[in-house]
């Protein structure tokens, strides 16, 4: 049994891969209904939901028509599950590649492309900058080779947004503009993506 599930910390790293999606993975909601992560959407093989039910960590809201069978028991596989002990959100966002990639919507913050993305200090390393939120930004290969260890006002270049460190909730808040291409139809009614509601 995974050592995260058994020890009750639900921060564990969610189905990232978009074959395992086809594997009837389950939602994973806090006690309070809302999903404990929009990037990676918080998502737990249909093991692990089972695993948690089982342990009494969780209620099952919703199910999948397939079923898994013990020499006992038959069990419907869950599809949303949510924890019945609330999990405080983290607070302090810890500076890494994919957090600053969210941050910036995963767009370089001189010319606005995707893709192809690494990251650059506004002010150069050479120049006294450090590696820090305020100083780091996705850039795209090109328009970093192109920066290379110059300063913003020799290059032209100008920032699409000032760079800043984001609370958890703003990271929170950008992860829900990237939907993943696989939503199960029971989840839909606990997730709220940036879309026109339907009158």
């Amino acid at each position: 049994m995974d050592s995260d599930l058994r020890d009750g910390d639900f921060r564990t790293e969610f189905t990232r891969s978009p074959a395992a999606l086809k594997d009837r993975p389950a939602l994973v909601l806090n006690a309070d209904y809302r999903p404990l992560s929009y990037y990676p959407l918080s998502l737990w093989s249909w093991q692990d939901a089972v695993k948690a039910k089982y342990l009494d960590r969780v209620d099952i809201v919703a199910e999948y028509d397939d079923c898994v069978h013990s020499p006992t028991t038959t069990l419907r596989i869950p599809s949303v599950v949510v924890l019945k002990d609330y999990v405080k959100p983290q607070k302090r966002v810890a500076f890494t590649r994919f957090n600053l990639f969210l941050r910036d919507e995963f767009r370089c913050q001189y010319c606005g492309s995707r893709g192809d993305l690494t990251f650059d200090h506004v002010v150069p390393r050479a120049s006294g900058g450090v590696t820090s939120w305020q100083n780091v930004v996705a850039a795209c290969s090109p328009c970093n080779l192109r920066k290379g260890s110059k300063a913003l006002h020799q290059t032209g270049y100008t920032l699409r947004k000032p760079p800043r460190q984001p609370d958890a909730e703003a990271l929170r808040n950008t992860g829900r503009k990237f939907p993943p291409g696989h939503l199960h139809d029971s989840w839909m009614d606990f997730l709220y993506w940036d879309a026109e509601l339907q009158a």
